[in-house]
């Protein structure tokens, strides 16, 4: 699915375990020693939903991301085809750079590495949490239930 797969799978069994079935399939390549570029991909991915959390939740940063102009970008991700790239510069536009740097901060993350890091890893990350192709209720669930995760860790 992208970059990502298959390099985050390791912690996905004791970071999701069994109690959470459904979502540790759904993110079962997203967990794991390394990220594109060095670090942690668990704290890379907790810094992704820190952005999720300050726009509102998923449909929040789908909705910021399609006005921040990366519109037909996103759709792909959302949809059910393939997930067109986005450039780290383009989302630091989307988001904003100060947005973007206080999610890094707060996850641990360097911020010379958060812009890559985070354009190698929302596309997938917003994909899987709508296996739909569209953000629904489910979709909303799933995001809950990962940062709950995420949060016990």
């Amino acid at each position: 699915m992208g970059l990502l797969d298959g390099a985050l799978g390791d912690l996905a069994g004791s970071l999701l375990g069994k109690q959470a079935g459904g979502v540790e399939q759904l993110l079962g390549g997203f967990l794991g020693a390394s990220a594109p570029g060095g670090g942690s991909s668990s704290a890379l991915l907790t810094m992704a939903m820190t952005l999720v959390q300050q726009h509102g939740g998923l449909g929040g940063i789908v909705q910021a991301l399609q006005s921040g102009g990366l519109g037909d970008v996103v759709s792909s991700w959302v949809g059910t085809g393939a997930n067109q790239a986005v450039l780290p510069t383009q989302l630091e536009h989307a988001l904003g750079g100060s947005a973007v740097a206080q999610a890094a901060a707060s996850a641990g993350v360097d911020p010379s590495q958060a812009m890559s890091g985070l354009a190698a890893l929302l596309p997938d990350l917003i994909d899987r949490l709508t296996p739909e192709g569209a953000v629904t209720s489910g979709s909303q669930a799933m995001l809950t239930q990962v940062l709950g995760l995420l949060q016990t860790r």
